[in-house]
């Protein structure tokens, strides 16, 4: 007998069960199969295979017709069904929670709509369980977007806010925490007096109402300072004080939500909130709030992170209000949830982003070692969390005249990286690696002798073009001010003919970066420039090419300081460049420099009028020609126009031009 009981609980003979004609026996087998995949994953999955979700949502759609036979004929629904009614919605809400591949079954299986069906059953509990498994579904971002837009939609959505069922009323906030993302859609829903409904249901609704309405109100608010403005303002009845007040309520998940509400509104309208008191109280509780062991504490640093992000003000308060040491000591707590392990790192990269002072307590804490082990964590989203926070502190320029980062303990972990499965980790790992090779003293062989240099060269030829552009980025800051012999030992991994085409890359990101690092490898020495000339001149011409057809400011940029760094060279390279510049001589119209010089982006300007600078120098015995090739194409006259640029670093170089102009007799 014991064996048989327990058989009776196995996935398939449960699933066997549920097929029953006997009411009984499909009420049991449903109330089993949800108490064995609660919060359990592996059984979801388990008892996803083998078919139960379309099985139970074939239960749920023969019981909610069958509610509808009863009412036709006038007779009371029996117990029976509204109780299948409440478990099959249940096991299918357990199957969706927190489980994108649960949500993906019950959406396949069609009970969707069946859910809906039992929010207008006569029986209250029907109607909490569909409300349940409805707002369970509804966390998941593979549920199509809910349209406001449709006038019965709006109905809709307003009956199950204005619902004395919290289930129900939670189930409309939740709609709309998840669907609302466009400003219409935002304006549609304050038209519609949705704000104040939620605003109603934070002062006077239960614990899960006001979770659901703070929840709500970020999405509206997001990004959509008018919207702000009104609801601040005197259109709703104590506009900012409801959510103010929620601060100091008894529960954790309440002050959690309440000051993730208050930093969409403040990271929208930042003229609101600027109270000090204000803001350092949303650190203290965003701090002690870290403490929490649960689902709170994990989402606590994300919130902190939102709140200082790009604002150094704060983050000189988080400072002050030993942000960095408590940060600090929970890292040190060791066996961190991932959740909440990705937070803390991301909370440091944020609170390192700006100040030096706070890159200082940083180091001075010796956290730089948890973070480097952190690279190594099983999880892709903490070794990127990693790579972000080492790409903030290693921002300090007196650390990285130090050498202070160019170690094997930083270096070869993220090195690894590079070939890491996950592209986003990739991305970062190379992000950090960026600020760690501009080191200012001679420890750069360190990166050689790892291996780092050649995988960046084999990283540029990447599928992804946000690698490709990443593994540019970090070889154009490798190079940068280094000696000859290092340019030397990249250009011939890299190889004029793989430039030159990363130069012509069909991403713009691509493009400007590769033409970046061309900039830096042939700044310095004569020798630098040679690289140029390579394969009979394949990356002057590409550089020409792209300058002709400049997709964007930056590409201009980059192209132009190369050429610049050219024609700082001999005759040969000035003459060179020219031809880049002019290959037939086009009429003055059709000239891109033009275009350059009356740019409104003043590095653009400065770039270009630097490369004359350098191809009119007096002291060349081709300059005098080259200013009149200048003349004919109409670029002398509009650096005339310039000599009151309001960039100071134009107006400079403009003044240097005209006076070497002068010097050929040039009025």
């Amino acid at each position: 007998m014991p064996s048989a009981t327990v058989n009776n609980h196995r996935p398939s003979e449960l699933l066997s069960r549920l097929a029953s004609a006997e009411p009984e026996v499909k009420l049991r087998a449903l109330r089993e199969v949800k108490n064995q995949i609660i919060g359990n994953r592996t059984k979801k999955l388990s008892f996803i295979k083998l078919g139960a979700v379309p099985a139970v949502a074939g239960i749920l759609a023969d019981s909610a017709d069958d509610v509808i036979d009863y009412n036709n004929n006038n007779c009371n629904v029996n117990n029976n069904i509204n109780n299948i009614l409440v478990q099959s919605a249940a096991a299918l809400g357990s199957f969706a929670c927190g489980f994108d591949a649960g949500v993906q079954a019950v959406l396949d299986a069609g009970a969707f709509p069946n859910l809906l069906r039992l929010l207008s059953n006569s029986n209250q509990k029907v109607v909490d369980a569909g409300a349940r498994a409805l707002r369970m579904i509804y966390q998941s971002k593979l549920v199509p977007k809910y349209d406001f837009l449709q006038q019965k939609n709006m109905e809709f959505l307003i009956s199950l806010l204005n619902s004395e069922n919290e289930n129900v009323s939670g189930l409309g906030a939740s709609i709309i925490t998840h669907s609302c993302e466009t400003s219409l859609e935002q304006k549609v829903l304050f038209d519609a007096g949705i704000l104040r409904r939620l605003n109603s249901l934070l002062e006077g609704g239960s614990l899960s109402q006001r979770y659901s309405s703070l929840e709500s109100l970020a999405s509206i608010f997001k990004n959509n300072s008018e919207l702000v403005s009104k609801f601040a303002g005197a259109e709703i009845e104590r506009p900012l004080g409801s959510i103010i007040d929620l601060l100091k309520d008894r529960y954790p998940r309440t002050r959690l939500l309440a000051c993730m509400c208050l930093i969409v509104i403040r990271n929208t309208s930042p003229h609101l909130l600027q109270d000090i008191g204000v803001k350092s109280k949303l650190i203290h509780i965003l701090l002690e709030l870290l403490d929490d062991p649960g689902q709170v504490g994990d989402e606590a640093s994300f919130a902190f992170s939102s709140l200082i992000a790009q604002k150094e003000d704060l983050q000189k308060l988080a400072l002050e209000a030993n942000a960095i040491d408590k940060l600090h000591h929970h890292l040190q707590k060791g066996s961190l949830r991932p959740r909440r392990y990705e937070g803390i790192l991301l909370a440091l990269a944020d609170m390192c982003s700006k100040l030096e002072s706070c890159r200082s307590k940083f180091l001075s804490l010796q956290v730089l070692n948890l973070v480097t082990d952190a690279l190594t964590d099983d999880s892709a989203d903490v070794r990127t969390a990693a790579c972000i926070c080492l790409k903030s502190v290693t921002r300090s320029i007196k650390n990285l005249s130090a050498g202070y980062f160019m170690n094997e303990m930083v270096v070869v972990p993220l090195v690894q990286l590079f070939l890491d499965p996950s592209t986003s980790v990739q991305v970062a790992a190379l992000g950090a690696i960026s600020n760690v090779v501009v080191d200012f003293t001679t420890h750069k062989c360190i990166f050689v002798q790892c291996g780092g240099m050649k995988q960046l060269v084999q990283l540029a030829t990447s599928m992804e073009s946000a690698v490709r552009s990443n593994a540019l980025w970090a070889l154009k800051n490798f190079v940068f001010l280094a000696d000859n012999r290092l340019k030397e030992g990249v250009f011939s991994e890299l190889t004029a003919s793989l430039l030159s085409s990363l130069i012509c890359d069909p991403e713009p990101s691509v493009q400007e970066q590769a033409l970046a690092l061309v900039r830096n490898l042939v700044d310095g020495c004569m020798n630098s420039v040679e690289f140029m000339f390579a394969e009979d001149g394949l990356i002057l011409g590409a550089i020409g090419r792209q300058l002709q057809n400049a997709s964007k400011a930056e590409i201009g940029i980059q192209g132009m300081y190369a050429l610049c760094n050219v024609a700082s060279g001999n005759e040969f390279h000035k003459e060179a460049v020219m031809h880049q510049l002019f290959p037939q001589m086009v009429d003055k119209n059709e000239s891109f420099m033009i275009n350059f010089l009356q740019s409104n982006d003043s590095q653009l300007r400065t770039a270009t009028v630097w490369t004359i600078v350098n191809l009119t120098c007096p002291s060349s015995p081709g300059a005098f020609g080259r200013l009149v090739k200048l003349r004919n194409a109409g670029i002398v006259s509009q650096i005339k126009h310039m000599v009151n640029d309001p960039c100071v670093d134009v107006k400079f170089r403009v003044r240097t031009v005209l006076g070497q102009s002068m010097a050929f007799g040039d009025n």
